[in-house]
């Protein structure tokens, strides 16, 4: 799946619509931590998924209005886990994650492995990115969110993408196609959460 720029550029601008910059002072946000500290906490938890399809699915609840209070029981439909401690890797996750939704100059990142690393590796982070975003948006969100058209086909384009089979490897064009993905993914998540999070939060203020 390609991801044209001009289909970018669209979502971009839709998100923009709700990202409006403030004349506030607005705090740089929060680096997460990295793909191998989420992956080794992943793994300690006994959780059976990667760093990056738990990054996803903590960005898809937050996306559908989920309180981050509880979110690692909350995403992984599983009341039984324990609160994450206070300070630890995933506590980071989740307040860098939220720190860079509320970033009006879209500093929102994916917790995806380095450019370095195989394309095989990266595209199929991407996928689990993705699978992850659409189980914590749908558990958050429920089954009829309030979304715009252009959200509604991010919405269905990511699950297209869920879907995919990682590259093993590629030449130039392939790399190319990856980075357009990223960015659709990148954008198509902060429009879902503007739908879901932003415009309800702006029609309160009105109320």
């Amino acid at each position: 799946m390609h991801a044209p720029q001009r289909v970018v550029d669209a979502l971009r601008t839709a998100a923009a619509t709700l990202y409006r910059p403030s004349h506030r002072c607005i705090a740089v946000p929060e680096s997460l931590p990295s793909p191998a500290e989420v992956d080794a906490a992943a793994r300690q938890l006994g959780l059976g998924i990667t760093g990056a399809e738990l990054h996803g699915a903590l960005c898809g609840w937050i996306a559908g209005g989920g309180t981050t209070s509880d979110w690692l029981s909350g995403v992984m439909a599983d009341p039984a886990l324990p609160a994450v401690a206070a300070g630890s890797v995933l506590d980071r996750l989740r307040e860098a994650t939220a720190s860079q939704f509320e970033d009006r100059s879209f500093g929102f990142e994916l917790l995806l492995p380095e450019a370095d690393a195989p394309l095989g590796e990266r595209s199929g982070a991407l996928f689990d990115w993705c699978r992850g975003f659409l189980g914590g948006f749908g558990l958050a969100a429920g089954q009829a969110p309030p979304l715009s058209e252009e959200a509604g086909e991010a919405l269905a384009d990511l699950a297209k993408l869920a879907a995919a089979t990682p590259q093993d490897d590629g030449d130039e064009e392939d790399e190319q196609a990856l980075a357009e993905i990223e960015e659709f993914v990148r954008v198509a998540a902060l429009l879902l959460h503007g739908d879901c999070v932003l415009a309800a939060r702006h029609r309160q203020q009105f109320n």
